[in-house]
């Protein structure tokens, strides 16, 4: 007996060649019928028998390829209809709650095409398919059709629309679809603004100009990137100088893995997210000779290494034959550029020439940046290749939601139904540019999801920029306590609920008491949440320039531990500070106090003549890091836990006391060892404190290789079940996620009872 099913179906099914898979399943099993798109994924009528269906609904799931995935399948039952065979129609329209998919590198379809002479895509730059390339960046609105894309002002030639239109192939209703005859096309520019080739010429003297030292601003699939040789140090150190990044390491493209080998160690874990159709950057371990230029990542044993990451990426590096510097196109502090005239006219002063194209870029996408703990992917920045893929929340928000996120590392998200939209990788709120492509990406993600929130959520901190854009935006606004947002995102990432103990240790957040906290231990039970342990809170003399000179730290905590009665074996990291005005400072106990974990890793990378004046965050923390691959120690330093009424202060004394001994008698390894494993140590005393099973890490400082994996190593021996992100970064790029969770707790759960 013949029957008829609608087949509502959510994930990421739209970009994907889900359409094509679903004719050529029903085709295959004799069912008739039709798929289209629709706002919230794609709908399926399909008329047979009930044995038929069933094994079509298991199929569906089993056999649909990568990168598409289902959420969730709805099957109602409309009685019998028929239909003519099986069509995929046209798409329709309603409420936007679709997955997006992000930007994907070219699989291996594609690559072979782009290699093989006698395709007509040979060496063509923009090739693509249902199963690869532009989506994110190119989407203006909802449903994925080409008419919503920027693709829409290149009209396909006949053989682009005969595939476009053909059922049976994989370009069929490939949006991005095009060819040398009718898609986007190359240009390269100098410095003057003179264009002086196009297609295969302008990448051809691309990579002249870059054996020859240049450095290029090249546009990728999600924003330009500034690019050089990765092997020669005055290229390098040019670029550093131009771009004002004297320090912060530099990311490094190569051709394929075989070439990674020579210089990094690779695990199995990395190679696989290396070769991933993500294509992020990841942090791998530097071998002691390498073939990098050594100013590429100064004071640091990982490498943020990528590989090709679109097809003109790959012609690039083939070409070259050797690792070049693909760093993101911006003045520091600056969002990416995404515009050819924006680039030639930001990217000028630090660019010789300019590889771009005509293809629009809606919304900057930068690269994303994992590095592997414990064999799992752990974010630094979630962004190209994951973006906005959403994450469910735990049950659908009363009203739609717009989180806002904090002051660095910014990202947002929207919270429709159960789902949490996250945005990519915004950056730093510290510029006016900075801050309009904050305001641009909200917009679009409204623009998307046809969004209008009716409450905002942001940050506690008074000054951040995100948290004066929820003040204006005339809706009721809920702030979010900046720690208590980095527990509750992980535990969002890792679909757990309390009772936890979270440990959320960053460089800055502002304190519920006013002051800045960071070094933070919240205990969330079932019907409230508290802090109940926190580090001896530091002053930081001269606030925001302790920050940038971090001396300044390390006298302070000298100060509070010894006194005047320092060893003389501490001079050499002072000898240009102004000590006597400094102890007035520090004697007035005027200056902001701060219980930072991260600020200790400040002090002490200060102590140690490892970083003195700082030039991007967690740079001190990144150089101790470093030093303790150099050593075996793992003994801790002593450190007092003071029990309080209703809370612990951990006090750092004892610790200081016995770094100040060890300086001029023992290595700077050893010291970094003792100093994380005296941290990893307070973490398992304060969790049998607690007597919580479960321990939540969050924070940037988890952001460390080393402290989280020794810590989440020590916490199982002790018991206890450790908890980290993995889909989105335990640093601020994860408070939007935490800030929206914020609001499906209890009013009355949302603030601390006690400080």
């Amino acid at each position: 007996m013949l029957k008829t099913v609608e087949i509502a179906v959510q994930g990421i099914v739209q970009g994907v060649g889900f359409r094509p898979f679903v004719y050529g399943l029903a085709t295959q099993m004799g069912l008739t019928g039709w798929v289209n798109n629709s706002t919230s994924g794609a709908t399926v009528v399909i008329t047979g028998n009930a044995e038929a269906i069933a094994s079509f609904q298991q199929r569906l799931r089993t056999e649909l390829p990568p990168p598409g995935h289902i959420d969730t399948v709805t099957v109602t039952d409309i009685g019998e209809e028929q239909f003519e065979g099986f069509q995929i129609r046209p798409s329709n329209h309603g409420e936007k709650t679709t997955t997006i998919l992000p930007d994907l590198a070219p699989c291996p379809a594609c690559l072979a095409e782009l290699w093989n002479p006698g395709d007509r895509r040979y060496r063509y730059p923009f090739i693509n398919c249902t199963h690869c390339g532009p989506r994110y960046s190119i989407i203006e609105a909802l449903p994925y059709d080409r008419p919503n894309t920027t693709m829409a002002r290149f009209i396909m030639c006949p053989d682009c629309q005969r595939e476009y239109d053909d059922p049976g192939d994989r370009r069929f209703h490939a949006q991005p679809n095009a060819c040398p005859r009718c898609g986007p096309r190359l240009t390269y520019g100098d410095r003057e603004g003179n264009c002086l080739a196009h297609g295969d010429e302008a990448l051809s003297l691309a990579v002249t100009q870059l054996n020859q030292g240049k450095i290029l601003a090249i546009k990728g699939v999600g924003g330009f990137q500034l690019c050089c040789d990765a092997t020669r140090f005055e290229v390098v150190q040019t670029l550093r100088q131009r771009k004002h990044r004297p320090d912060k390491p530099l990311a490094v493209m190569v051709p394929h893995c075989d070439l990674i080998q020579q210089d990094c160690e690779l695990t199995e874990p990395e190679v696989t997210l290396l070769n991933s159709r993500a294509t992020p950057i990841v942090l791998l371990r530097q071998k002691k000779s390498v073939t990098l230029a050594p100013n590429i990542a100064p004071q640091n044993r990982d490498i943020g290494v990528m590989l090709p990451s679109t097809p003109l990426h790959h012609l690039l590096l083939t070409a070259l034959g050797k690792p070049m510097v693909a760093t993101s196109g911006n003045v520091s502090g600056e969002p990416i550029c995404i515009d050819n005239q924006d680039a030639f006219n930001r990217l000028n002063p630090i660019a010789d020439g300019f590889l771009g194209h005509d293809r629009p870029i809606v919304c900057a996408v930068d690269d994303s940046v994992v590095r592997v703990v414990q064999d799992t992917p752990l974010f630094l920045r979630r962004s190209r290749g994951y973006a906005p893929l959403p994450i469910p929340l735990p049950k659908p928000t009363p009203k739609p939601l717009l989180a806002v996120g904090g002051y660095f590392k910014n990202t947002v998200a929207i919270a429709k139904q159960n789902q949490a939209y996250l945005s990519q990788h915004i950056g730093n709120l510290d510029t006016p540019l900075s801050y309009q492509a904050f305001q641009t990406t909200i917009r679009h993600l409204s623009q998307l999801y046809d969004f209008e929130p009716e409450e905002v959520i942001c940050d506690g901190h008074p000054d951040y920029l995100s948290h004066h854009y929820a003040m204006q935006q005339n809706l009721p606004v809920n702030t979010v306590p900046h720690h208590y947002a980095h527990i509750l995102a992980v535990m969002a990432d890792q679909h757990i609920s309390p009772p936890v103990l979270g440990i959320a240790w960053d460089g800055t957040g502002y304190g519920l008491d006013g002051t800045s906290w960071g070094g933070e231990f919240l205990r969330l039970t079932e019907h409230h949440w508290q802090r109940v342990a926190h580090f001896r809170p530091l002053p930081l003399i001269g606030n925001q320039q302790a920050i940038k000179d971090p001396r300044r730290i390390a006298v302070a905590l000298l100060w509070e531990t010894l006194g005047d009665h320092w060893p003389e074996s501490l001079e050499c990291p002072f000898q240009d500070l102004n000590l006597p005005a400094l102890k007035q400072l520090w004697q007035r106990q005027t200056a902001p106090l701060t219980t930072s974990a991260g600020r200790l890793f400040d002090g002490v990378s200060a102590l140690l003549s490892l970083v003195t004046t700082v030039s991007f965050e967690g740079q001190g923390a990144i150089a101790l890091e470093a030093q303790v691959m150099e050593a075996e120690t793992v003994v801790p330093y002593p450190c007092d836990l003071l029990v309080k009424e209703d809370h612990t202060v951990i006090d750092w004394r004892p610790m200081i006391a016995a770094i100040a001994r060890e300086i001029a008698r023992v290595s700077t390894a050893t010291i970094a060892s003792r100093f994380h494993h005296t941290l990893i140590q307070i973490m398992v005393k304060i969790a049998q404190q607690q007597g919580l099973e479960r321990v939540v890490l969050g924070g940037g400082c988890f952001q460390n290789r080393y402290l989280l994996n020794q810590g989440i190593t020590r916490l199982k021996e002790a018991g206890f079940t450790p908890i980290w992100p993995t889909q989105i970064p335990p640093n601020d790029g994860g408070l939007c996620l935490g800030q929206l969770l914020a609001h499906l707790y209890p009013r009355e759960y949302r603030a601390s009872p006690r400080l």
